[in-house]
C-alpha cells in the first residue's frame, strides 16, 4: 500500500514538474468586434513552442454546429520558425442569434512520456506499466463578439445573373433558363427558386453550389437550371431574392426581369407555297415560279446532304452518354426535355407521376427508342 501511494505521489510530482516547465504559449484573436447574424467571423489560434517540441501533440477541434453558432475549419498548419514549432488554426464561425457571444473552447496538450519512447524503441512496449501520454487539459482564451440582428437569413455580398435562350420558340420546344448567384456569404441560406405557370410544364435541376472557403466565408456560385415546355406563349415571372448586405448594413434585393416567351405554331411548307401562288404577279409566268421552287428544293437538298455525315450520329452518341452518366431521374427528365420533349412525353409523364421510379429502367427505355 505504501509502495503504491509512493508511486502515485511520484507521478504527481512528475506531472507538476512537467506543467511548470511548459514550453508552449497559446494566443487567440478574432477579426472583428461586431458582426451580423450569419456573417462570417474569423477565429485564429496559435500555439508557439520554445523549440521543435517533437514530444507534443495537440487535441483541438472546436468544429461544431449548435443552436447558437456553427464553426468550420478554414486552415490548419504547423511550421518551424527559427527552429521553434508553431501550430496555427483558422476557423470560420457563423452566429445564429443576436447578442454577446463568447467562444470558449477546450484543448488538450499531449506529451509523449520518456518511458513510452523507450519501450517503443526497444520493441518491448507494455501498456499496463505506463501511460503513453501526459495529458494537460486547458481552456482557450475566450473570444467575445457583439452580434447584431438582420432582416434576412441570407447575408453577404451577392450579384444575380440570368442565362437564357432567345424567347421565340416552336410549340413544345424547351426554353432554357439558368439563375446564377455569385458572391461571398452564407450560400446555405439560398432557397431554391420555384415557378408555377399555367399551361407550362417546368423541369428543374437541383441547385448546384460551387464555392471556396475563404476568410470572408464561402465564395463562389450558386446556380439552378430550368426548362419550360408549352404549346402556347407564356410569361416567366420576375425573380426576387432578398439578402442583407454586410458592407452597407441594409436589406438589398437581387432581381431578374420577367420574360415574355413567344411560341409560334409551325407553318407548313405547303401553306407557304399556296401563299405564294395566291399572290398573282403578272410580270412573271407561272412556270417561272416552278423553276424557282425546283431550284430552291435542289439547293436545300444539297445543304441537307452536306449536313448528313457524322455530326447527327456524334450528337446522338453524346446524348446517350449523358443519359448513361446521369445520376437521378430529375436530371434524366431535364435531358429528355432538352432533347425532344414531344418524343419522350410519355416517359417524362411516368417519371413525374412516380409511376416509374427506377432510374435504370428509365435509362433502358431511352436507349431502346
Amino acid at each position: 500500500m505504501k509502495k503504491s501511494l509512493a508511486s502515485i505521489v511520484l507521478l504527481l510530482v512528475v506531472i507538476l514538474l512537467d506543467l511548470s516547465a511548459s514550453t508552449y504559449k497559446w494566443s487567440a484573436k478574432i477579426d472583428k468586434k461586431t458582426a451580423y447574424v450569419n456573417e462570417a467571423i474569423l477565429l485564429t489560434y496559435a500555439c508557439e513552442f520554445s523549440d521543435a517540441s517533437e514530444l507534443y501533440t495537440i487535441d483541438f477541434n472546436p468544429v461544431q454546429d449548435n443552436e447558437s453558432f456553427s464553426i468550420k475549419l478554414l486552415k490548419e498548419s504547423q511550421v518551424l520558425k527559427n527552429s521553434s514549432r508553431v501550430n496555427s488554426y483558422e476557423f470560420i464561425a457563423y452566429v445564429k442569434r443576436e447578442g454577446i457571444i463568447s467562444f470558449d473552447f477546450d484543448i488538450v496538450m499531449k506529451k509523449t512520456t520518456q518511458e513510452s519512447i523507450n519501450s517503443t524503441t526497444t520493441g518491448h512496449y507494455d501498456d499496463s506499466k505506463s501511460e503513453s501520454f501526459i495529458l494537460t487539459p486547458m481552456k482557450q482564451l475566450p473570444l467575445s463578439i457583439n452580434i447584431k440582428k438582420t432582416s434576412s437569413k441570407l447575408v453577404g455580398e451577392f450579384t444575380l445573373m440570368v442565362k437564357q435562350d432567345i424567347p421565340k420558340l416552336a410549340p413544345y420546344q424547351p426554353y432554357n433558363l439558368e439563375i446564377q448567384i455569385q458572391g461571398v456569404g452564407n450560400f446555405s441560406s439560398v432557397a431554391s427558386v420555384d415557378f408555377i405557370i399555367d399551361g407550362v410544364k417546368i423541369f428543374t435541376q437541383g441547385a448546384v453550389l460551387k464555392t471556396d472557403f475563404t476568410q470572408d466565408g464561402e465564395k463562389g456560385v450558386w446556380s439552378q437550371k430550368f426548362a419550360f415546355v408549352s404549346e402556347k406563349s407564356f410569361v416567366i415571372p420576375e425573380v426576387l431574392i432578398e439578402y442583407f448586405d454586410v458592407k452597407t448594413g441594409t436589406l438589398e434585393m437581387l432581381t431578374s426581369d420577367a420574360v415574355n416567351v413567344s411560341v409560334d405554331k409551325y407553318v407548313h411548307r405547303e401553306e407557304d407555297i399556296l401563299g405564294i401562288k395566291e399572290k398573282k404577279d403578272y410580270l412573271y409566268k407561272q412556270e417561272y415560279l416552278y423553276y424557282l421552287l425546283i431550284f430552291l428544293v435542289g439547293f436545300l437538298v444539297a445543304k441537307i446532304k452536306l449536313n448528313i455525315p457524322k455530326p447527327p450520329r456524334i450528337e446522338e452518341e453524346l446524348f446517350l452518354k449523358s443519359i448513361k452518366e446521369t445520376t437521378s431521374l430529375e436530371k434524366l427528365c431535364f435531358l429528355l426535355v432538352n432533347k425532344d420533349a414531344k418524343k419522350y412525353e410519355e416517359l417524362i409523364s411516368k417519371i413525374e407521376s412516380k409511376e416509374l421510379t427506377s432510374l435504370k429502367k428509365a435509362k433502358n427505355i431511352v436507349s431502346k427508342n
